[in-house]
């Protein structure tokens, strides 16, 4: 197991401040950093398209620089997720793919991907390894830990609702399954792109 490097100040202070737009909370990601403790990083990819965009690439070079202090990145293969379709930032509900579009998807992205994070040090993972095992009771109980308020506080569910277009029932369960990822992999820290706060 690689050994864990404590940053010092000016070096936590980049990896607080560059290519980063928010970190909450930030003091306590700071102190987890200055622990010692190895941190299990989350970072989820919807494979649904078949390339990786230079969005990603910013997230993926963070993640690279604190698995270089011996942290362990966790990428997530949402291949569940990209099923439903990141309704993130869409004025419209996304058509959902097949199995079969989303695993050549993945191919793809996993390839890309290990041009920027080390191979050898990160840990794939894909929902379908917990999501194939749910039945519809788990899928209730944890849909019932949330309201349609909470739901329609994110923007794009917000603006769809007040203009009377069509928000799917399905699209709810994206932010509920990418939030038991987390739960799901027992991650320290998630990583994503602004469209993703809400889930996160």
């Amino acid at each position: 197991m690689t050994e864990v490097t404590i940053p010092d100040e000016k070096s936590l202070r980049g990896l607080l401040r560059r290519a980063v737009v928010e970190i909450i909370p930030e003091e306590e990601f700071a102190a987890a950093l200055r622990s010692g403790r190895r941190l299990r990083l989350k970072l989820g990819l919807d494979p649904s398209a078949p390339d990786l965009t230079l969005g990603h690439a910013v997230v993926l070079r963070k993640m690279r620089q604190l698995q270089e202090l011996g942290h362990q990145v966790v990428l997530i293969v949402g291949d569940w997720t990209a099923r439903i379709g990141d309704p993130s930032g869409q004025s419209q509900t996304r058509p959902m793919l097949t199995v079969e579009e989303v695993n050549a998807n993945a191919e793809t992205y996993l390839r890309q991907l290990y041009k920027v994070v080390d191979e050898a040090r990160a840990e794939i993972r894909f929902q379908s390894e917990w999501y194939d095992k749910f039945d519809l009771e788990a899928v209730v109980r944890l849909a019932a830990r949330f309201t349609v308020a909470q739901m329609l506080q994110r923007e794009d569910f917000a603006e769809r609702y007040a203009a009377h277009k069509p928000v799917g029932v399905h699209e709810f369960l994206y932010p509920l399954l990418q939030a038991y990822d987390s739960v799901a992999i027992e991650a320290d820290v998630e990583f994503g792109g602004t469209d993703q706060k809400f889930n996160l």
